[in-house]
């Protein structure tokens, strides 16, 4: 999507981006932000770190939807 923007080559693609960020948006909004995935997962592990489903750290891991959020807007 960032492609398309810089080339302004906006095609069937880039559409589905926006779509698939946007049913991510909703699907966040049901289930309160947090992913459904996660909360199943949260049961098979004993740590409470926002890092431990990703390979990210945690400082990234716990402002995730916030940062990378605001990049697509």
């Amino acid at each position: 999507m960032l492609y398309s923007g810089l080339a302004n080559r906006v095609n069937r693609y880039a559409w589905l981006g926006i779509v698939l960020v946007i049913g991510e948006g909703i699907t966040l909004l049901v289930f309160k932000m947090f992913c459904p995935l996660t909360k199943k997962a949260r049961k098979y592990s004993d740590t409470d770190r926002d890092n431990f489903d990703i390979f990210l750290p945690n400082w990234l891991a716990k402002y995730n939807k916030l940062i990378f959020t605001s990049i697509f807007y």
